[in-house]
């Protein structure tokens, strides 16, 4: 009996054996792979179908099991990857933007990563790019290095920017990182993500000594700014793109109790609209797409070259949505579906069907309590999230339980899969957006006010959070981007240590 039969056995005929037992002598390992800012323009999730992305594609086709309904537990970097990586909603550690470190918030501070929880418990872990939201430190750059055993800077560099655009209008601000994308020299070989997809794909030929690994991988793009080598925007000839359309009164029906407007349209996307350059931003996005395609195919073949092509669960996620002009808007934050959506594709050897699209409802908060039952290891109680290990098991099961993303203090959606209900506690005083995904996915119609769904906010507000943590403090070394300057001798010593690792 092979591999496969051996595991749907035993799902069959032992219902009453907890999952974690029945997987716990397989000795997975775990190669953890986040995509920064990537929404589902991705080839196999179907957001855009101009998307060029045959890595990605390939890997949910012949291995993996694409989640597509998977939600974050935020909509902005630091908050999303704290949450998920503690494994605590931010209503309970106070971390609610990017400038609190998750290591200064009281309520986070003592908590065991998914990291340290492998680590402690026989893995070995190591990682490079971004895991963790980094923040300046007195100590220098804080990358989440202490939470693994090994932390590696891969290196990489772009080279020299051989054209970019920047769209700019006198009075209009785009805010947040610079709205502006180009081609750069590379060659691709030599960019950060591809030397980092690189070094995690040579890690492969390691044993480890005899111990299971937890190996993390940050993709950067595409987080703005959009530069990429050439070859990636020759992919998507601008004329041949297809703008998304336009709805410039989408936001009029998001209002307070007196009528007033909530939202208005973001600086980014004033930029695009009074420049012409809709399709020049789209395009760069789907630019930076195919490139962080490119450099994961190179992890991709590594892995199914390996030894441990039979043994490794592989989580490929993004942390959050972004929006590119849906809501008259460029970017992430908020709390529509464009902003809470994220691609996220699982592959168990041995469990989870290739080439399934997934209906049920996850969060990647609930990816640190899946892995730990999965591997067999004890559940950590301090855990918000729940376990979708019986869901991978059977894709088709009913799996739809409401599930949370927050924007800030005391702002929060949920959704069941068809609807989304938004409620603004902390930025609209008691303000709500209720959404049916069967008749309206792209959430143009706003049925709050409407007396017909008085029943469906009702029980989708059950499930809000009854606790709000108060915003912990702002980490207090934020403004060191690099950390404290370093000597041409530290410098030196850190790069030889690197290559000796």
């Amino acid at each position: 009996m092979n591999r496969r039969s051996f595991l749907s056995t035993m799902m069959v005929s032992s219902a009453g054996v907890a999952l974690a037992q029945q997987l716990k002598s397989k000795g997975y390992n775990i190669l953890f792979i986040a995509i920064d800012d990537l929404n589902d323009w991705v080839g196999c999730l179907g957001g855009n179908p101009q998307a060029i992305t045959p890595n990605l594609d390939r890997y949910a086709r012949e291995h993996g099991m694409v989640m597509n309904k998977a939600y974050c537990p935020a909509t902005v970097c630091g908050p999303t990857r704290s949450a998920l990586l503690t494994g605590k909603h931010a209503t309970h550690t106070g971390v609610y933007g990017n400038g609190q470190n998750l290591r200064h918030a009281p309520k986070a501070k003592d908590l065991e990563t998914l990291p340290e929880y492998f680590g402690n418990r026989g893995y070995h872990t190591l990682s490079s790019g971004k895991i963790f939201h980094k923040h300046g430190d007195k100590d220098g750059l804080d990358e989440g290095q202490w939470a693994f055993h090994e932390h590696i800077h891969a290196g990489g560099s772009n080279g020299k920017t051989l054209w970019e655009e920047k769209p700019e209008v006198e009075g209009i601000k785009a805010g947040g990182s610079p709205f502006a994308w180009g081609a750069v020299e590379g060659p691709t070989e030599k960019t950060k993500d591809y030397v980092t997809c690189k070094w995690a794909a040579d890690q492969l030929e390691r044993d480890f000594d005899g111990k299971p690994f937890f190996l993390a991988v940050g993709v950067s793009k595409p987080h703005l700014a959009w530069y990429v080598p050439q070859e990636f925007f020759d992919l998507y000839p601008l004329d041949k793109i297809e703008q998304v359309p336009l709805k410039y009164d989408d936001l009029d029906d998001i209002v307070r109790a007196d009528g007033s407007p909530i939202f208005k349209p973001g600086g980014r996307f004033l930029l695009a609209e009074k420049t012409g350059m809709h399709k020049n931003a789209q395009r760069a996005y789907l630019a930076c797409v195919s490139y962080a395609d490119h450099c994961l195919g190179v992890l991709f073949d590594a892995l199914a070259k390996s030894k441990y092509a039979d043994n490794t669960i592989v989580m490929i996620w993004g942390d959050h949505g972004w929006h590119l002009s849906e809501k008259s808007h460029y970017g992430k934050t908020e709390l529509w579906e464009e902003s809470c959506r994220v691609p996220f594709i699982v592959n168990v050897p041995g469990l989870t069907p290739a080439n399934v699209k997934c209906e049920g409802v996850v969060n990647l908060i609930d990816m640190y309590p899946t892995l730990i039952e999965l591997c067999g290891l004890s559940p950590n109680k301090e855990n918000d999230g729940r376990s979708f290990a019986k869901l991978l098991a059977n894709p088709s099961m009913g799996w739809n339980e409401p599930t949370l993303t927050t924007y800030q203090y005391k702002n929060h959606s949920l959704t069941d899969g068809r609807y989304r209900y938004t409620w603004y506690g902390g930025k609209a005083d008691g303000a709500e957006e209720l959404y049916d995904h069967s008749t309206d996915p792209m959430e143009h119609t706003n049925l709050a006010s409407n007396p017909e769904y008085k029943e469906v906010i009702e029980r989708l507000k059950k499930y809000l959070p009854t606790h709000h943590e108060p915003d912990s403090p702002k980490n207090p070394d934020n403004d060191l981007k690099k950390g404290p300057k370093k000597s041409k001798e530290e410098k030196r010593a850190e790069r030889k240590k690197q290559k000796a690792s």
